[in-house]
């Protein structure tokens, strides 16, 4: 009787020279209407450092990650994987990997994506995403420090207004709910702003004089924010009618 490795190798099953040799496509198939060109031309310029082929196969992944982030953010973390196997050192694309999963509520990869795009220079404004992130893996104190850091204190418009939406988190997080308030209170919001942005502030500020007892003032911000939600990325609509 035969036994050993000369046995293993009668027990493996064969396999034809063309299915040995054929390429297996790397993540999920991308649909034939995205094109490369699609892709914002600074993020294409970050690619002129692979082959045409790769570039267009990983700007088609990118393009298609951007375009299912909101409604199936699972199917984007995929594709904005697939452009990772393929080139793995270039900002953009570790970037891309950082917001899907962030948005898949995965903060332990998103944090260690946008580190690596901070390395690799990207040219986003990543701080506050990764302050966020450190709440998410339960470090709110980290969050904190960052939020108190010189970088941040040189962040502008809504780049800080988010960092201000991530420390307040943060406390709140701690049970500082005073902190919090007064985190998002310096400067006073501005309810005649609009945009995701100014919604999230305003929502994030609603939140705080909720948890604080003060109900009446959290209806009117929730109202304040439905109105700067112009983009539907709250559910301060929803808030409202369960206040009201």
């Amino acid at each position: 009787r035969r036994s050993g490795p000369d046995r293993a190798r009668r027990a493996q099953p064969q396999h034809t020279a063309d299915a040995d040799s054929a390429p297996q496509p790397i993540g999920p198939p991308i649909p034939p209407a995205i094109e490369a060109k699609q892709l914002a031309p600074d993020i294409r310029a970050e690619l002129l450092t692979l082959d045409k082929s790769t570039a267009d196969t990983v700007a088609r992944h990118l393009v298609a990650a951007g375009e299912l982030l909101d409604e199936d953010p699972e199917a984007a973390l995929a594709h904005a994987q697939a452009a990772r196997q393929r080139s793995g050192r270039i900002a953009a694309i570790r970037e891309a990997v950082g917001v899907a999963a962030y948005h898949c509520g995965d903060w332990a990869q998103a944090l260690a994506e946008f580190r690596a795009a901070r390395r690799m220079g990207s040219k986003s404004q990543l701080l506050p995403l990764i302050a966020d992130c450190e709440r998410g893996v339960g470090r709110p104190e980290r969050a904190i420090e960052l939020a108190r850091s010189p970088e941040a204190a040189q962040l502008t418009g809504d780049d800080a207004d988010e960092m201000r939406i991530v420390a307040a988190g943060a406390r709140a997080d701690l049970g500082h709910l005073e902190q919090a308030m007064a985190v998002l209170s310096s400067p006073a919001p501005d309810p005649s702003r609009t945009g995701t942005t100014a919604a999230r502030l305003f929502y994030a500020y609603a939140e705080t004089l909720l948890a604080l007892g003060r109900t009446e003032e959290a209806l009117q911000w929730f109202v304040n924010a439905a109105a700067a939600d112009v983009d539907g990325v709250t559910d301060a609509e929803d808030r409202i009618g369960e206040l009201a």
